[in-house]
């Protein structure tokens, strides 16, 4: 069985797509996906910086193609991509707590909701409130989440992912690994990812 290492942040929308594709691309069969949660802005702080130029003087005619087709991707994907109005998000609470949700063999429906509920619904996903919502909904005890998401050993785990991927020569979410060190960045990668492992 191949392995393909997920390295993901749910405030990225083109790692939304990715995330609900991967799991269909591959179905589990011939591929053991493995959750890496970042925080793609510490990524983008140490080696990617050029995306706060780009966000801050965007191309008009390359932002227009992006959203564009941005839009396409999430309609073959059959999710709903919107605008939220904070953003970028500071997803570290909720980057966190896909960690408390991974040892509980919940990953899947927590980022989920977490990537629904910024992406589709539009919400502030730093708000405890909102994580409490999640959290609710994917059947978690909000308050070890909570007291679990404040310990210093959640917050290593997540600083030690980011790292690792930075280490790997990754530069944003989302990332990822098969077999080893062959790296992939996007969710325009996963049918080359799937084609290339059949040859």
């Amino acid at each position: 069985m191949h392995q393909l290492e997920f390295f993901f942040d749910c405030s990225s929308p083109w790692t939304y797509l990715a995330f609900e594709r991967v799991l269909r691309v591959f179905d589990g069969n011939d591929v053991a996906i493995v959750w890496k949660p970042i925080l793609v802005g510490g990524v983008f702080n140490s080696v990617n910086q050029g995306v706060y130029e780009t966000r801050a003087n965007p191309v008009p005619a390359k932002l227009a193609y992006q959203q564009k087709d941005l839009a396409d991707w999430a309609k073959a994907t059959g999710i709903t991509i919107g605008s939220p109005p904070v953003f970028p998000v500071n997803s570290v609470k909720a980057m966190r707590g896909a960690f408390f949700a991974l040892e509980r063999d919940r990953i899947v429906p927590y980022a989920r909701a977490v990537f629904a509920r910024y992406w589709g619904d539009l919400a502030d996903i730093s708000r405890e409130e909102e994580l409490r919502a999640i959290v609710a909904e994917v059947g978690l005890d909000a308050e070890s989440f909570f007291a679990a998401i404040a310990n210093q050993d959640y917050k290593d785990k997540l600083r030690a992912t980011t790292e690792e991927l930075i280490r790997r020569g990754g530069y944003g979410s989302p990332t990822m690994f098969l077999d080893g060190d062959d790296m992939y960045f996007g969710n325009d990668r996963l049918d080359l990812i799937k084609s290339l492992m059949t040859r």
